[in-house]
């Protein structure tokens, strides 16, 4: 079994705004940066979507995989079981549904450790993580954020 490890950032410029993510994939010789932008999302969305887009990167199940994020919102979710609870009540109240069941899909396949680092204190490749992110989210060409759009249109009573 192989060990990976993954370093992920989200970044929202005036969450909600236009964001972005930057990943860091890296095992043995192999590094890998990724990051995407998108119009308009929030912190927290890319955030998690980081973890599950560097998740849907490897190519075959069973691998150790060890994700540093800077997110509590993501570490704790997973960390102290509280999505496990979420998914019972079918997400009734919480924020980021069709992110957590896409997570869901792909944890599983994996033995996942999460690692919290501390933000902007000099994490070499969180801070890496941050610089892609961050270039995403003021790219041109964003990608739209079905997910957070679509939620905004049904809190709006857009239908």
């Amino acid at each position: 079994m192989s060990h990976i490890y993954i370093y992920t950032d989200g970044s929202a410029l005036g969450n909600p705004g236009p964001g972005g993510y930057g990943i860091v994939l890296m095992a043995g010789k192999h590094y890998k940066e990724l990051s995407e932008g998108y119009r308009h999302t929030t912190n927290n969305r890319m955030e998690l979507l980081s973890v599950i887009v560097a998740l849907e990167q490897l190519k075959k199940p069973g691998y150790k995989v060890r994700i540093f994020s800077d997110s509590k919102y993501v570490v704790d979710s997973i960390e102290k079981k509280w999505v496990f609870g979420w998914v019972k009540k079918n997400f009734k109240g919480k924020k980021n549904a069709d992110l957590w069941k896409r997570f869901l899909a792909i944890y599983p396949k994996h033995q996942v450790e999460f690692v919290w680092v501390k933000g902007h204190a000099g994490n070499k490749y969180n801070e890496v993580c941050d610089q892609l992110a961050v270039a995403a989210a003021h790219g041109k060409n964003l990608m739209v954020d079905q997910g957070y759009e679509d939620s905004q249109k049904e809190e709006n009573g857009l239908f």
